[in-house]
């Protein structure tokens, strides 16, 4: 702890500052300006050190987060990338793209803001990169077995980087035309951008991590051969089949999943698609959802050049403090302005979508354009949420009508997709996803399932921390012991 009273002189956060939006909605750029290292330092010395360091639990990882706090403040920021690489292997991820329940749970935060963790890791790992402390580590000897991880997220990155490093031959395979899972594909540049993905990805190469990019297994190859070859597989394909919302009108053109959209807009920013067929430009979008996932819609629309974007939540407005029921220190929901709200566009909560019309069913008329021929969406119906003992649903006589060329259904994802091969038959938990033991093992000798492919949806560090433990008992199968780190098992839970 380098500042004994670091907390007490200075008590309040200190941010990056972002983009001005007038600039931002030109580009695709990164949203937050580097931080200055003056406030990051400052920040850093905020850090109480605590006997019981809470963050530690808050992060499924179980980050260092007072040690690399204490380094920063010292400016020993080589220490820092050590330490911080430790536990996880891509800070500069869940940097940008985790809410942070670490700082949730940091005790400065039970009558002060917290401290910013999230900014500091961003700096530590930044900084690395620009010095060249980041170089691959390949291992010292192979071992003679090999592994293959099915899909390239974050929970099949991290388990192929340890697997690779502790002397494994792996080779991971991904459906898409290129690795990074929703990393790639499903996050928008403005919130992650690609070079940071590319760049791991060259490392994991260096290091002797092979990448088989556009093999679907059980399309491309049997799940039974991949076994044939391999000696161990970790299935890490994530949970990616989208809440469904089965009203009148959901079979309108406009209307559809969104991640679909997102993968299209993040293809054209990659040059893999000349064109989105999904431009918003000149439209009237509607999102449903108020989660990151519709955050990062309501930010595409706007750089796409939406007449209006409107987000809609069929619950309440969160509070800006804590509740009751959240406690310090649980990850609680509270009202957020993320960067793509801010940009415009206009947030609507206690609002339940009733159904989406057409120009034959009682469509409107606007002057965005579009045609309003039968088949393609041209409104959507609400009505003000109520709720009762057998849940939320529209209050009848609230109804009122919204313009819509484009809706993008953000409600999240209910598992992950079924695997119909008979070569590899997984069992389907409550939460559509594939049932595992604590270890990541399944009834399957040498079949291990890691990351939201058997957790459900999450956050990235479960699916980081997730990839690191399945990587140990995979190490563990393979060679009868291990030394890697196991910071989770597949029962363990967030503070909740």
């Amino acid at each position: 702890m380098a500042d004994t009273h670091g907390f007490l002189k200075v008590r309040e956060r200190e941010l990056a500052a972002k983009r001005p939006v007038a600039i931002r909605l030109k580009d695709w750029r990164e949203v937050v300006d580097p931080a200055n290292p003056a406030v990051v330092a400052r920040q850093a010395s905020r850090c109480m050190d605590c006997g019981v360091a809470f963050c530690h639990q808050g992060c499924p990882l179980g980050n260092l987060i007072p040690e690399w706090n204490d380094l920063v403040y010292r400016e020993r920021g080589r220490e820092a990338i050590d330490r911080l690489h430790e536990t996880n292997n891509f800070p500069e991820f869940t940097g940008r793209a985790c809410p942070a329940p670490c700082e949730s749970a940091c005790v400065l935060n039970i009558n002060q803001p917290a401290v910013t963790i999230k900014q500091i890791e961003n700096s530590i790992i930044d900084q690395a990169f620009e010095r060249g402390w980041v170089e691959p580590q390949p291992p010292s000897r192979l071992s003679g077995k090999t592994v293959a991880v099915v899909g390239s997220g974050p929970a099949g990155l991290a388990a192929a980087q340890q697997l690779t490093r502790a002397g494994h031959t792996v080779a991971v395979y991904e459906r898409d035309e290129t690795p990074g899972g929703l990393l790639s594909l499903g996050i928008p540049d403005f919130k992650l951008e690609k070079a940071l993905v590319e760049r791991r990805i060259e490392q994991l190469k260096a290091e002797g991590t092979r990448f088989r990019c556009g093999i679907e297994i059980g399309r491309d190859m049997s799940w039974v051969e991949l076994r044939r070859r391999f000696d161990a597989v970790v299935v890490a394909t994530g949970a990616t089949v989208p809440r469904e919302l089965a009203l009148p009108g959901r079979e309108l053109a406009g209307v559809m999943p969104a991640m679909d959209y997102l993968t299209a807009s993040n293809r054209v920013q990659s040059g893999a698609l000349d064109a989105t067929p999904f431009d918003a430009a000149g439209k009237h979008v509607i999102v449903i959802g108020g989660g990151d996932t519709g955050a990062d819609c309501v930010g595409t629309a706007h750089r796409q050049g939406a007449a209006s974007v409107t987000n809609l939540a069929i619950g309440r407005q969160p509070g800006e403090t804590r509740s009751e029921s959240q406690p310090w220190p649980v990850h609680p929901t509270l009202f957020e302005l993320t960067s793509s709200h801010e940009e415009g566009g206009e947030r609507r909560y206690l609002a339940a979508t009733v159904e989406f019309v057409s120009g034959d069913r009682g469509g409107v008329s606007h002057d965005s354009g579009v045609s309003d021929a039968a088949g393609t969406v041209t409104g959507i119906r609400v009505a003000e949420t109520g709720f009762t003992e057998q849940g939320r649903g529209p209050i009848p006589g609230t109804e009122q009508l919204l313009p819509a060329d484009l809706v993008l259904i953000a409600m999240g994802f209910t598992g992950s997709e079924p695997i119909t091969d008979p070569g590899l038959t997984l069992e389907v938990d409550a939460r559509g996803a594939f049932d595992r033991a604590a270890d990541f093992s399944t009834p399957l000798p040498g079949v291990f399932v890691a990351g939201d492919a058997g957790r459900g949806q999450s956050l990235i560090v479960w699916a980081i921390a997730e990839g690191r433990a399945a990587a140990a008992a995979v190490d563990r199968f393979l060679t009868g012991d291990t030394v890697l780190p196991s910071p989770v098992t597949a029962k363990d839970r967030a503070f909740s």
